[in-house]
Formats: structure tokens, sequence, C-alpha cells
């Protein structure tokens, strides 16, 4: 059992908060239960795979599958992220999520559309958006197909923005509106203009190194095998085991 995750009692704590509550029967060990649903997402195994110790392979999915669709996992992170604000300099970025095969399988009538997955010139992906804190911890997620912009991302991202005084992003997200927005919102900008700009963008390029945070963060989630290649057919279990994996490795 030393090779085996398992939530503390300080962790389990911390997150009974966001947990629905028990209706009718009582629920098998919560912290069991999500020890493993934990150690399977990281691992990328599949659930039949999951250790003995961790109870009943049916059990951890059907938890982790009814939860993932109460979006339970993206209320626990969100809610922890909002317990430690750090905004002063928050970053924006996309990076590209590998497909695996049963994820994109074409028995889908209308093809990929809904599953928010598309064709790339690397294969099929899908694409994660993200917003990180002053310490590089994420703090607003959302997922498109691979094929869609980073202004998409960034316009949906733009809503839910937290009040920062600095915002990095890279030249991607050089976009005349996106710059209004954030002078609207009292936000400075630290993005280099695109090449295709005629009139050259000055930015502070001591400031703009600390961008580096968001790409060891993505780094980081990628360390978890059920994050860095989609298995799951369903986009709002696929954000939920994203969530779970900020949550462990940033927020507990």
């Amino acid at each position: 059992m030393s090779n085996l995750y398992w939530l503390t009692e300080a962790q389990m704590k911390r997150l009974r908060p966001y947990f629905p509550k028990s209706r009718g029967r009582v629920r098998v060990d919560d912290c069991r239960v999500l020890s493993g649903i934990i150690f399977i997402n990281h691992n990328g195994l599949k659930w039949c795979d999951a250790p003995a110790e961790y109870g009943p392979p049916k059990t951890l999915y059907n938890r982790w599958k009814r939860w993932s669709d109460m979006g339970v996992f993206a209320r626990i992170m969100m809610g922890l992220a909002e317990q430690a604000p750090d905004n002063a300099t928050i970053s924006i970025d996309a990076t590209y999520l590998k497909a695996h095969r049963t994820a994109s399988s074409l028995r889908l009538k209308k093809g990929l559309r809904g599953r928010l997955i598309g064709l790339t010139k690397v294969g099929m992906n899908t694409k994660l958006h993200a917003v990180t804190d002053t310490s590089g911890r994420p703090v607003r997620l959302f997922i498109t197909a691979g094929q869609v912009s980073d202004y998409t991302g960034a316009a949906a991202l733009m809503n839910g923005l937290l009040e920062a005084e600095w915002l990095l992003a890279d030249r991607g997200y050089d976009a005349d509106w996106f710059r209004d927005t954030l002078i609207y919102k009292g936000t400075k900008r630290c993005i280099p203009g695109g090449k295709s700009r005629k009139k050259t963008i000055k930015y502070d390029k001591r400031r703009y190194k600390r961008r580096n945070r968001i790409e060891r963060m993505f780094d980081r989630l990628k360390d978890w095998r059920r994050v860095s290649t989609r298995y799951d057919r369903c986009p709002k279990v696929f954000l939920s085991a994203i969530a779970l994996a900020v949550t462990v490795i940033f927020w507990l």
C-alpha cells in the first residue's frame, strides 16, 4: 500500500464542504473512493485495473461519473482557489491535449462536434485554455476543440476574469478587442505585438519572463496521464479530470 495515493484527513476536511449531500443510503467511504479516483487519473489506468485497496472498480467509476456530471470537481477547484486569492499578476495561455482513439471515435453520428475534439497538424486534440494567478496556480479553465483559436478561449474566460493589476500573455493574444477589454477592466497589459502589426508595440520584457509560470503549470498537469491523453468522450468528464489534477497539484 506504500505506493498507493491516500488523501490525508487534513485534505479531506478541506474537500468535504463541496461534497453533495448523501441521500438515502450512506455513501461508501469518501476518502478511500476519492483516493482511488485520483490514483486512476494520475496513472492513466482503466477503472478495472484499480488496486483492490480502493474497493470495487465499479464503485470508483460510478462516483467519478456521477460527480463529474454534477460538476463537483470543478466546484472544488474553484472553491479552493477563491479561498487564497493572489491576483496581482495573472497569465492566460492554452495548450493541446492529445485525444486517444477511444475518445475521438467517429461513431457519433454528427462527428466530433459535441465532444470538443478537433483535427490539428499533430492529430486529434482538445485545447485547454487557462488563467493562472501570480504564483502560477490555475484559477479558471475552459476547453475547446483543438482547432479553435486562442481568441475564442480568451473571450470565454474574459467573463470571469479576475481583477488584476497585470495580465501576461504571448503574441497569440494580440488583438485590439482583447487589449481594449483589459483597458476597460483597468488591467495593464504585457503582450508582445503580433508579427502582422505594422507598428511596434512596447511591452515590459522583464515582466514578460514571469509568463513561464503558466508554461510550467501545463507541464505539471501533463504529468497526469488521463490529462495529457484524453480517454473520456464526454467533455464534462474530461474537464473534471483536469480540475481534479489542478486541485491535488496546486490547491491541496
